[in-house]
This record gives structure tokens, sequence and C-alpha cells, in this order.
């Protein structure tokens, strides 16, 4: 909620498309923007929209797999159909996505309702054992505080999406603010009340072996309909992929409109006005990122490489603050709130490495550093080999698309 609320400043100081990228331009540097972009078109963004993918696929091929584990090949193969079959729709419509949007939010907040007043009637016949000694045998090592809150907070990603299409937002001086505060307010509340619901169901050992916590409750709880909880929990995830590209595929067309990306992915196709060759290049690196991974290593990575950019964006923030005060702002948080904020962002940047270092963080840390020595010969000195002008072209003529205007 505080993050939410310091990205709504942001977007008011910054009325600019692009969220961390923009924010990071302006405040720290081309060089460190480059880095963040780098990063979250080949690692981040591919890996939560992969995430989102792999959770819809579970609950989707559930049902065909009752009482055991489905295999991975199904459910990456749904997980891949899910996110070409999006990748679509994002390139004919902006409104069809808009309304898929729409549809699935309103199945997963009434799956929600269902599963909170399931949860009630079972607390009041007395089902409260799981709930005794809760904390018992806890492991309160920092690096397991760390690990916890990435895999928490991922489940609340989307905080911060809203500011990748400022330029899209009207009046974001009072609609950014607003919707951090009333979505934050809600999906808090109907998360904590329906794990309140899934313990007096399930016990915590069931809850861990489960692939598809839904499935699991709905088939305890509903007999043999519990087939409908499958259902709409794959269309919530199906929802919440299709926010992941909407947002994904605004940064890298910013990116590219910047000129810190090829030009072919700042352009929109020229009678649907999406910017199609930024959302195909995501689709094709979330495909890639989807045939090694694993949820809980996606996850982890994705959160270590995010909540270090966060950093970068609060201290920008903070600099704004102090040095720039006289930047017209119609909404603003107390500076308390982002060195709040970015004391838990270096928090869950540090805690994890210092106190159970793994090498896999060293390559994430690495490859971020790579954006540098990309940065130098191409952006910088824009080298740019002739065969790339002539695949632009082609691209152009192919996708039919066309450089765009700012406020398209």
């Amino acid at each position: 909620m505080l993050g939410g609320l310091c990205y709504a400043e942001l977007g008011t100081i910054i009325p600019e498309s692009g969220a961390e990228y923009i924010y990071i331009l302006r405040t720290a540097g081309k060089v460190v923007a480059f880095m963040f972009v780098f990063s979250f078109i080949m690692v981040m963004r591919p890996a939560s929209g992969t995430g989102v993918a792999l959770i819809f696929a579970e609950y989707a091929v559930a049902p065909f797999y009752s009482g055991c584990t489905p295999p991975q090949l199904a459910v990456k193969f749904v997980a891949a159909v899910s996110i070409l079959v999006l990748a679509i729709i994002k390139c004919l419509s902006v409104r069809l996505a808009t309304g898929i949007q729409l549809v699935t939010m309103a199945v997963k907040v009434v799956a929600l309702v269902v599963i909170i007043l399931g949860g009630i009637v079972m607390l009041f016949q007395g089902r409260t054992e799981n709930f005794e000694d809760s904390f018992e045998g806890t492991n309160a090592g920092v690096s397991s505080i760390g690990i916890a809150f990435y895999q928490g907070l991922w489940s609340y990603d989307g905080w911060n999406t809203l500011n990748c299409l400022t330029e899209e937002v009207k009046h974001p001086e009072v609609n950014l603010p607003r919707a951090v505060l009333i979505a934050i307010s809600l999906v808090t509340t109907l998360y904590l009340l329906v794990n309140v619901s899934y313990l007096a169901v399930m016990t915590p050992k069931e809850l861990v072996s489960s692939s598809a916590v839904a499935v699991t409750w709905g088939n305890k709880v509903l007999g043999s309909w519990g087939w409908v909880m499958s259902v709409a929990a794959a269309l919530s995830a199906f929802g919440s992929l299709n926010g992941t590209f909407f947002s994904g595929g605004r940064v890298c067309f910013v990116a590219a409109r910047e000129g810190h990306m090829p030009d072919i992915l700042s352009m929109a196709h020229v009678h649907r006005l999406t910017p199609s060759p930024a959302l195909i290049f995501t689709t094709i690196i979330s495909l890639v990122v989807l045939i090694p991974g694993d949820f809980q290593s996606i996850v982890n990575y994705f959160s270590f490489s995010a909540w270090f950019f966060y950093a970068i964006v609060l201290s920008g923030l903070i600099y704004l603050k102090i040095k720039k005060k006289d930047l017209p702002r119609s909404y603003k948080v107390p500076i308390v709130i982002p060195i709040l904020v970015l004391i838990a962002a270096i928090f869950l940047v540090l805690a994890p490495i210092i106190d159970n270092p793994q090498i896999e963080y060293l390559y994430v840390a690495l490859f971020i550093s790579s954006g540098i020595v990309l940065y130098i010969p191409f952006i910088h000195y824009k080298l740019c080999p002739r065969v790339l002008d002539k695949l632009t072209v082609f691209l152009q003529l192919f996708l039919e698309v066309a450089p765009a205007d700012k406020n398209l």
C-alpha cells in the first residue's frame, strides 16, 4: 500500500507511461534506466507472466488429474497456449483485453466470496483445530523471512501496474491514488479471509502438498461441485496474466520510444492502435523463460530483481521531494513513507543474500550489470548494423505498424 501511494505521487510528477523505467530515466539517468529495462524485458516481466501462466495451467489441468500431480509437460503446454492466446487478443484489441480483465475480475471476486463464506460456515461448525499453536516450529531466520516476503508480496504484484500506462489513464492525479487505496485494501481483505477459510478446511500439510489449493478446498467443501472452483481459479489467473501482459508490453513500447530498444518496438498498428511489435517480442521471451522455469525459482529471482529496482525508484522519489520541491504535484505523500518502503526494499534485496548466499543471486546480479556492456556500444555510441534497418522496414510492412504519437 505504501509503495503504491509513492508511485501515485511519481505518476503525478512524471505523467508518462513506463513506471519504473521512466522514473529511473528521469532521476537516475539513462544507464541505470537501460539496465532496468534490459532486466525487465528479458527476465522480470517474462518471469512474472510465466509464473502466473503456470498457476493458470495448474488449475486448468487439475480436474483431469484428480488425486495426483499433473505432469509438468501438460502444465507447461497449457501455460504456453494461454500466453499465445492473450498475446493475440492484445494485438487485436485494447477494448477486448479490457473486457476480459473486467469479466475475470468479477469471476475472481465471486469465487473468493464463495471460499470466504464456506470458511465462515466451517468456523461456526467448530473447525478451528488448525489455528491452535499456529506458529509452532516457525523458522525465524532472516533468509526465510526474506524468501517468505518474496512469495507473499508476489501475490500482490500489480500495485504498480497502473503506472505502466499513466498516459492512458484519465485524470491520473485523482485516479492513481484512488485505485491504489481501493484495490489494495480490497485485495488484502479478500486474501486474508480466503487464507483463513483454507486453514479452516485444510491442514497446513494439505495446503503445502496441494498443487491447486482452491481445487482441493472445493473438493472438500463442495464435493461433486469442486470443479467449479478449478474453473473460477483458472479464470482468475487468466485475468492476472492478461493484466501482466497489458503492462509489460507498454514498458517495452516506452523504452523503444526513448531509444533504449529497437525502433520497431516503439511502433503501433496503424488501424488497431495496439503496440503489437512490443507485445509479440514480450511473448517470445516469456515462452523461452517458460521452458526451463519452475514456479518457486521464477518468483524468487523475479522478486530479487524487482525490489532492487524498486529501491532505486524510491530513492529517486526522495531526491525529488528534497531537491525538486518546486515541481508541480497534485498529490503527495509524507517523506517518511518512501523512506520506510526504501528500507523494506533494501532488506528484501540483502536479507536472502547475507543470511543464506546462493550462487543464483550472483547470476541475477551479473545479468543486471551486463546491461552496461550492451549500453555502451548500442545506445551510447549508437552502433547499429545496417541489416537491422532493413529488418525494421520489413517488419513495419509485415505487421502494418508505424511510429506512434506519445499519447496514442
